[in-house]
């Protein structure tokens, strides 16, 4: 179901469209939306702020919700002696990145519920994120935090004020390192790599231990960096890492689509929660994958995923929701999770017990309250041998089961979707729906992202001014775009336009870039700041420089101008992407893991531009066969022009041969002699060789058989 509406005696979030501001419209605490009358009261009244920062599919923000912000005692506190403000972290991504600096400096950690106090001025002074209602383990309750600060603020204003001002000044120094832009160092790439192979764990795939978070852009860099170096290692830990959450319970064995993060080492319990953003990028993981290996497992998983977002996460209009939340009746994996005898009342006895083998469901349940996450532990050959039946009845089995279960499990009462539109969210997904076209040959997927853009291009724009916007829900446009909307966005319609060849997408892509540059580059050290420099509140301007579950904007946007300059022949995007790649050369060689899909760019710009052309000669249905064959490959730093496409006047003398469709690679736009067959393909391309044999990875070992 969707956000519901706010109930009688709101406070002033129920005027708001943010799902997450309107669950907490009821509470008795006096929220404001972050803005100028709360800020004017704050300094009217010289009150504090409490600022809490989340969203709408955080588990722990419902539970300090339910703990403190719905108890009378301490809203009447919090009302009295402080000026409350609630902020949507995905609408203010600007004011989440800042405080969450800021959380971080002062505790050594963060995450949401982010609890923040401020001075007047903005600054914090006071940093943490849930807090329980009392006192609990040596730990001061939520009650007894605000009696702390509040005596604090009334007989140790001056400390606190001075705490503010060296914190805000701590979080300006991170912001900011004053590092001088420098190039990076040709073997930045190799020392990324090995950081992220020191840290791999070879049994059950991902970085380090529990718990264990999908981090997307790591593919993007083991994928390249293993095409450009030809280290099968780097591309089998991306791959081990797939396929071992493909048979995990991170991933949802009945719906398709992944949940946020795994609890457990293993990928077999997660947290409930589906978000966008991971699940577009990880269909573009899996495309990759595929790429890399034609095996099935990849392109069934991705598909799956496409599948998924166009059922539950698609607007009547044709744009993207932004997540799914992990409760529903008041428990965390409730719609996901089974009882055996749910099995059975779904599937009857005899096909239940199969299940229960193939995904691990015992009596006891595997989860919490006897309940069970499925997930496929092991092959089908072993749970056939074990049941004493052959493997192909157990997979027939279980893929009549996958329906039922899923009919089923649609009777049960579903988690709060968040359906507002981001834009930056709708143009990853935009790309990886993009991406798909292409390696799968399926249309359906072309189309998908083109109706989103269309609806972000159109709907998600200031009329005034024609900029792009953050948000829309419910009819409404609203909020300054960032970065990592117009960055996201724009590298969702260059790969559409790869996808299309309608050159309708680049045009939309270079506006974007352009007002992108105008709006947030840095003329001082380069690079693009996270918002526009017209918003008084924010005591630094944020520049992003990590990369966690999102990719930085930075990061995209470096590798849209070097995309945009190999698809119109443009250096000044080049020049521009150099000097976005100087500004981060220091951070990544202080930490090169930090940026993995700066790394992507790095790798992009240090390798010599490469074009693939499909020129269409009479015989369109050979031309549309080549085009198919070039996307089935995975070709990172690669420019593809297919047979639709327009080109730079560098490319335009390529021409079929006698009549007859071929395929131009060209690097530096020299070309080599055209190719007509589709056979002969792979090794013109130069792309990965595809393996002979299934994906099988044995315990402690990652390495694909060749």
């Amino acid at each position: 179901m969707s956000a519901a509406s706010p109930r009688p005696r709101a406070n002033r979030l129920a005027g708001e469209k943010s799902p997450y501001l309107l669950q907490h419209a009821a509470n008795p605490v006096d929220w404001h939306p972050w803005g100028d009358e709360a800020i004017a009261k704050a300094r009217r009244e010289d009150k504090p702020i409490f600022l809490s920062i989340g969203y709408s599919t955080c588990h722990w923000c419902h539970v300090m919700e339910r703990e403190s912000f719905e108890n009378a005692e301490i809203a009447a506190y919090l009302n009295a002696h402080f000026v409350p403000i609630k902020v949507d972290r995905e609408e203010r991504p600007d004011l989440d990145q800042l405080y969450m600096t800021a959380t971080q400096a002062m505790t050594g950690g963060g995450g949401w519920p982010m609890s923040v106090w401020l001075n007047p001025r903005l600054e914090p002074f006071f940093c943490g994120t849930y807090f329980p209602p009392d006192d609990r383990g040596g730990r001061p309750g939520f009650l007894e935090m605000l009696r702390r600060i509040q005596r604090a603020w009334k007989e140790s204003r001056g400390t606190l004020d001075e705490q503010a001002g060296r914190l805000a000044r701590a979080v300006g120094s991170l912001v900011d390192e004053g590092d001088a832009p420098a190039a990076a160092p040709v073997s930045l790439p190799a020392t990324a790599y090995r950081h992220f192979e020191r840290s791999f764990d070879a049994a059950f795939g991902g970085f380090g231990g529990a718990p264990k978070f999908p981090r997307p852009v790591q593919f993007s860099f083991l994928f390249r960096y293993a095409a450009a170096t030809g280290d099968g290692r780097a591309r089998d830990m991306a791959l081990l890492t797939l396929e071992r959450m493909a048979h995990g319970g991170i991933r949802d064995q009945v719906g398709g689509g992944f949940h946020r993060y795994s609890v457990d080492a293993e990928w077999r319990v997660p947290h409930f929660e589906k978000m966008l953003f991971d699940n577009a990028q990880l269909l573009a993981a899996y495309c990759a994958a595929w790429q890399f290996t034609r095996q099935p497992i990849f392109e069934e998983v991705a598909r799956e995923i496409a599948e998924y977002i166009r059922r539950d996460m698609t607007s009547p209009e044709g744009a993207f929701f932004s997540a799914e939340d992990a409760d529903s009746e008041g428990h965390e994996g409730r719609f996901y999770a089974w009882r055996l005898e749910e099995l059975r009342e779904a599937l009857g006895a005899e096909e239940a017990r199969i299940v229960a083998e193939r995904f691990a469901c015992v009596a006891e349940g595997n989860f919490e309250d006897g309940r069970n996450v499925l997930h496929p532990a092991e092959e089908i050959e072993a749970v056939a041998r074990r049941l004493g039946m052959p493997a192909a009845k157990v997979r027939n089995v279980v893929a009549r089961a996958k329906p039922k279960l899923f009919a089923a499990r649609a009777r049960r009462a579903r988690p709060l979707r968040d359906d507002k539109v981001i834009a930056s969210w709708n143009g990853l997904m935009i790309s990886g729906l993009a991406t798909a076209g292409r390696a799968f040959g399926d249309t359906a997927f072309a189309t998908m992202a083109a109706r989103a853009a269309e609806f972000v291009l159109v709907r998600l724009r200031d009329p005034a001014t024609g900029q792009l916007l953050r948000r829309w829900r419910d009819g409404e446009a609203r909020g300054a775009a960032f970065l990592d909307d117009y960055a996201f966005l724009a590298a969702g319609l260059l790969d559409l336009f790869e996808a299309s060849g309608e050159a309708r997408w680049l045009e939309e892509a270079r506006r974007l870039t352009a007002e992108q540059i105008e709006g947030f580059w840095d003329a001082t050290r380069g690079g693009f700041f996270l918002a526009r420099g017209d918003d008084p509140t924010l005591f630094v301007r944020p520049k992003s420089d990590y990369e966690g579950a999102e990719p930085s904007g930075n990061s995209v946007a470096a590798l849209n101008l070097l995309r945009l300059a190999g698809l119109t022949g443009d250096e000044a995007y080049r020049a521009r992407a150099e000097e976005t790649l100087r500004a981060f050369g220091p951070r990544l060689e202080r930490f090169p893991p930090a940026m993995p899909l700066m790394m992507c760019a790095v790798m992009d710009h240090l390798a010599p531009p490469r074009q693939v052309v499909v020129a269409a000669g009479a015989d369109r249905e050979q031309a549309e066969t080549l085009w198919r064959e070039v996307n089935r490959c995975f070709l990172p730093h690669t420019t593809l022009f297919g047979p639709n496409a327009p080109r730079p006047r560098a490319l335009a003398g390529m021409k079929p041969v006698n009549g007859r469709s071929a395929v131009y690679v060209c690097r530096n736009f020299a070309c080599h002699a055209p190719t007509t067959d589709p056979d002969q393909l792979l090794e013109a391309l130069g792309a990965p060789p595809i393996p002979q044999r299934p994906l099988r990875f044995e315990p402690g070992s990652f390495m694909l058989p060749q």
